[in-house]
């Protein structure tokens, strides 16, 4: 991809008799936020590590600005680890500034830059106040905030969503979605689908440590069974024999509508049209597009071990 700030080529990792990554290849284009998605086991940490050159592929390619993982591209990424960890009796103003200066800012740069995140992200009120005596969500921003202290240009996070509660998660989306605006690339792993269906340009998932898919939320719908959710007092088991139904599942107590499911391809409206011809009078007719966790769980072959919605 021409524009693609980072891009691995067949790249494997192996510990011992262990692979961990098998021949996985995807870019992630200028601007754009892309999820490394997978449940625990899947190969999103090593893949990490490879990429922000901690440690190196047994096999491939990863390229990143052009060049390899390392010194040379060191001071052009932003990292927040999935293990946090700041000093806790520095205050918050002073925690960015620190970190600011490792990445290469220096005096009024680094405090002006440590003013800047600190109104961004809603925290200029606790500037002054320790680290250990703030709440987990501003922790978690002030920890977003040394990671991208030096205005990196590829931003790497890593299950940056844990723990924190739907508040700080929403403003936290709106952190990682200003980045993208601004032009940095994003690329996070994670095991929570809501986050990465909402915030994502695009997804990679990785399964047993291979790539079960790399696509848009559209092309990810577009490769697996539709259901089809119908509501009537009319017997609809003859849509059974109708062309493109593989499946259908009458109403029970947990669920009090038919469900029609389909071949990949299948167009919903030909079980609507079979339901007219038959004088079938319907209460329901729903074929709202597949959650991307109904999408992964398919795609996983029901390998969802640590998933979350």
């Amino acid at each position: 991809m021409g524009n693609a700030v980072l891009e691995l080529d067949g790249v494997s990792k192996r510990y011992g008799d262990f692979l961990a990554v098998d021949r996985v290849s995807f870019s992630a284009p200028k601007g754009q936020i892309v999820g490394l998605l997978g449940p625990n086991g899947a190969g999103k940490t090593s893949t990490l590590r490879m990429i922000l050159g901690i440690s190196p592929p047994s096999e491939g390619r990863i390229s990143i600005f052009g060049k390899q993982p390392g010194r040379a591209v060191q001071s052009r990424i932003g990292y927040l680890p999935e293990e946090r960890g700041l000093y806790k009796r520095m205050t918050a103003f002073d925690t960015i500034v620190y970190f600011a200066k490792l990445k290469g800012l220096w005096g009024r740069r680094a405090r002006r830059r440590a003013n800047e995140l600190l109104a961004e992200l809603g925290l200029s009120h606790v500037k002054d106040r320790r680290i250990e005596a703030l709440s987990k969500g501003m922790a978690q921003k002030i920890q977003l905030a040394t990671a991208i202290a030096h205005e990196p240009e590829l931003v790497i996070l890593d299950e940056p969503f844990s723990g924190l509660d739907p508040i700080n998660q929403n403003e936290l989306e709106a952190a990682i979605r200003r980045l993208a605006a601004s032009g940095k690339t994003i690329l996070f792993s994670t095991h929570t689908m809501s986050h990465a269906e909402r915030l994502c340009d695009r997804f990679v998932i990785l399964v047993k440590g291979a790539k079960a898919f790399d696509g848009t939320l559209a092309e990810a719908r577009a490769v697996v069974p539709r259901t089809v959710k119908l509501e009537s007092q009319s017997d609809l088991s003859f849509l059974e024999s109708l062309i493109g139904v593989t499946k259908v599942v009458p109403p029970h107590p947990g669920t009090p509508h038919w469900e029609i499911f389909l071949s990949v391809g299948t167009d919903p409206q030909s079980v609507l049209a079979a339901c007219f011809e038959h004088g079938v009078k319907l209460t329901r007719f729903d074929t709202s597009a597949p959650p991307l966790h109904e999408i992964f769980v398919f795609l996983a072959g029901g390998n969802v071990e640590g998933l979350e919605p």
